[in-house]
């Protein structure tokens, strides 16, 4: 079976880290870390600039691996790779999603996240435990 690589960002600052709130039919009012779909001949960094662009209208500087997990959707799999951000440039909105929250890595499980998200949530708050 395929497996379609999608990506998130850990955008960081000041000790927190963005959540965005789906506002999509699928998984609708879900939290996650925001990103995409790596389109064919993409970098998982270049799909995720593009996504955090598209999404966020910020530009961003993608750091290292936070963290992957395998999912899957119906008959779909998916692999979602998780990597550190920063923002260079803009202030993030909320142009695809319902709403937009910093919240501390010791906090995550706090937020309804989708069920992709939730491994490296767990992941990452047990890293600050």
């Amino acid at each position: 079976m395929d497996v379609k690589d999608v990506v998130g960002a850990l955008i960081e600052r000041e000790g927190f880290v963005l959540l965005a709130q789906r506002a999509c039919e699928n998984l609708n009012g879900k939290w996650e870390f925001p990103g995409g779909k790596v389109k064919s001949g993409e970098t998982h960094a270049d799909a995720l600039r593009r996504e955090i662009d598209e999404e966020l209208g910020i530009s961003i500087d993608v750091g290292g691996h936070a963290g992957s997990h395998k999912f899957h959707v119906g008959q779909k799999s998916y692999c979602l790779h998780v990597y550190w951000a920063v923002i260079e440039e803009g202030t993030p909105a909320a142009h695809e999603h319902q709403a937009l929250v910093w919240t501390r890595l010791a906090n995550l499980l706090d937020y309804d996240l989708a069920p992709a998200d939730v491994p490296i949530a767990v992941k990452l708050q047990n890293s600050v435990t």
